[in-house]
């Protein structure tokens, strides 16, 4: 049931004189892995935070592993756990920290699972619709799900940017896993992407802007032009993965690392 499956990825700093987002992935015939981090921290910790999360989540990553999410929360409990050793062993140094969001796609039975820490989002286009995203480990997000407003205060609230879970907390990590592996098909397209990302374009001008493009790289392309136009003055970096399921290059024949950013 393989097919073929395609990667683009894009990191920038904003307008940051210094960019906390880290990516990368690795793939294979056996099985993929997919992983953003947003860092932070003073002093410029958090782009070793965010280097450090991607590093460990990939060299723990092995083809033969599952795709699954108990997979995906043992690679992030592997992230926590280099981090913390990170700052025992650097008691001078500040509170890093850093988002993660995981994916991983089995390539034989194209079933894929995630998890994810903080707002770092995953989403799931179907013909060219959001038919899944992630819920954010935020103090808005607890609004929201207190009853005190709608998804529509997700990008403008003025707490927007306080989480609820990171990777380099001292209490005890907090992750949300996809369940089941979910079966994908051919088209879909699964985006992850940091907050200063999805800050910056709603839902319904990913799907748009999907729509126009011919493949993954094109769209990423396209959206972090629409971000540059929309940029404040201090706008946080934007990062994002997308992969696409479907025959666009040639089929997958052996192991690729990439990492950016930071």
């Amino acid at each position: 049931m393989s097919a073929t499956i395609q990667t683009a990825q894009l990191s920038h700093p904003g307008r940051r004189a210094r960019n906390e987002d880290s990516c990368g992935y690795q793939t294979s015939e056996q099985s993929c892995c997919w992983i953003v981090s947003d860092g932070a921290g003073g002093h410029g910790s958090g782009d070793v935070a965010s280097q450090m999360v991607v590093r460990t989540i990939l060299d723990n990553f092995v083809a033969q592993l599952p795709a699954t999410s108990e997979t995906a929360a043992a690679l992030l409990e592997a992230a926590q756990n280099a981090v913390m050793s990170h700052k025992a062993a650097h008691p001078e140094g500040d509170n890093m920290h850093a988002t993660a969001t995981v994916l991983l796609i089995d390539s034989q039975t194209l079933t894929a699972a995630w998890g994810h820490v903080g707002d770092t989002r995953v989403y799931l286009f179907r013909e060219r619709r959001v038919v899944f995203q992630t819920r954010d480990h935020s103090v808005v997000q607890q609004f929201i799900d207190a009853g005190y407003g709608d998804t529509s205060i997700i990008r403008a609230h003025p707490h927007r940017s306080l989480l609820t879970a990171a990777i380099g907390n001292a209490d005890e990590l907090t992750i949300s896993v996809s369940g089941p592996p979910v079966q994908l098909i051919d088209g879909d397209v699964l985006l992850i992407c940091s907050d200063g990302w999805w800050e910056l374009l709603e839902e319904r001008v990913m799907e748009a802007m999907l729509e126009d493009s011919s493949s993954v790289a094109e769209w990423l392309n396209s959206m972090a032009r629409r971000i540059e136009l929309n940029m404040a003055t201090n706008s946080d970096n934007f990062s994002a993965i997308a992969v696409q399921i479907g025959e666009i290059d040639p089929v997958i024949t052996q192991i690729q690392t990439a990492i950016v950013g930071a």
